[in-house]
């Protein structure tokens, strides 16, 4: 059976839809509360993959947030080894900072949905296989990362110029494939002080968004997940 190791940072950003699809293939998956103090288990390296979620606290907020160093540890370890990693969001900040590339606050934030565009490298990439050149992503997100030395820049939007990486397996999206409809309302109750403050974010058109576009990222999630299933299969 297919193993694979979750590290979730807060309570309201866990695998969505991605936990349904690993449910449907029979994927054993042990979802690791980092927020609640559970700790990184020392055999990590007997999964067949690592998922890394999203969060709200920046990589370099160690002090604060004692288990992202924990995490940069672990990351570097995989990646030395060459293990299967997903980062998304913040998990995909966390990669690219192990992987020696430089993780800052962007110009604005990006929040809602917005195109991304992959790049030429990814039409022969395993992860990103089968996928349209263009799509409807959710973004939520203020800091942007660097492509890693030797990583292959993978997708771009118009407002962040790095979307997704690979460097060896491991893999980085800054947008989110794994939101449910339920799961982005939630965000909004969650984080409705960080949008309330900035007059160019409309949630009364995220809103709108989410029915229009939910339903193709679904589609487009379900082809990612068989995507990396087959990686972390391998």
């Amino acid at each position: 059976m297919v193993k694979v190791l979750v590290l979730q940072h807060v309570g309201c950003e866990g695998l969505g839809s991605l936990d349904g699809f690993f449910d449907k293939m029979g994927v054993d998956h042990e979802d690791v509360a980092l927020f609640a103090g559970e700790k990184i288990p020392d055999d990590w390296d007997r999964y067949n993959g690592i998922v890394i979620l999203g969060g709200p606290m920046n990589v370099y907020q160690e002090t604060e947030y004692p288990f992202l160093a924990d995490e940069d540890v672990l990351i570097k370890k995989a990646l030395a080894v060459l293990k299967p990693m997903l980062g998304i969001c913040l998990g995909a900040q966390l990669i690219a900072k192990a992987a020696g590339a430089e993780v800052a606050a962007g110009h604005r934030k990006e929040i809602g949905w917005y195109d991304v565009n992959l790049t030429k490298d990814s039409g022969e990439d395993l992860l990103f296989k089968g996928l349209p050149r263009s799509f409807k992503v959710f973004q939520w997100h203020g800091d942007t990362f660097n492509i890693p030395p030797k990583g292959v820049k993978l997708a771009s939007s118009e407002i962040f110029p790095n979307q997704a990486f690979r460097v060896g397996n491991a893999y980085g999206l800054q947008f989110h494939v794994e939101v449910t409809n339920r799961i982005i309302m939630d965000w909004m109750k969650e984080y409705n002080t960080e949008i309330r403050h900035l007059d160019y974010i409309d949630p009364e058109k995220i809103v709108k968004d989410t029915k229009k576009h939910s339903g193709d990222l679904i589609k487009i999630a379900d082809k990612f997940y068989a995507n990396f299933l087959n990686l972390i299969s391998r």
